[in-house]
């Protein structure tokens, strides 16, 4: 097995534990996982969800997302800022590919690396990150993974 496979075992290994912690989330139209590693530590988590205090609500009686509903990035990288810990260097696993004011985010936490499940509509996330020098990579996970 060579260094790359084993790489891809450990990212598909943390997305499935992303996935995993995704089921968390009070949100119904879709629950989204965040973990950031650092040294093969988990240093942060976080899911979509409504605020500390809040009602675990997430969506309004039309199925729309409310507005001050955090993205499960956010969630993870102000875990960090609460923590001892730092993400210079870390990588995020995310279940969903992330949105543009979750990359401005992950480009000033320092994380270097994003590895994503799912495709999300819109793309400019993930082309800011790029032009910020992350590595980006999708990596699907099926249902056996």
């Amino acid at each position: 097995m060579t260094i790359e496979d084993k790489q891809t075992d450990l990212d598909k290994r943390y997305l499935r534990m992303a996935r995993i912690w995704a089921e968390n989330s009070y949100c119904k139209r879709r629950q989204v996982g965040a973990l950031i590693v650092k040294d093969k530590m988990i240093i942060s988590d976080g899911y979509n969800g409504t605020p500390s205090g809040f009602e675990n609500v997430c969506e309004d009686e039309n199925y729309v997302t409310k507005p001050y509903v955090l993205h499960a990035e956010a969630n993870a990288l102000t875990k960090i800022a609460r923590s001892g810990n730092n993400s210079d260097g870390a990588t995020m696993y995310v279940t969903d590919e992330p949105c543009i004011e979750c990359a401005k985010l992950i480009i000033q936490s320092g994380i270097r690396r994003v590895i994503y499940a799912r495709d999300y509509r819109l793309h400019d996330g993930v082309e800011l990150l790029e032009r910020a020098g992350i590595v980006v990579e999708h990596l699907f996970l099926d249902s056996n993974d």
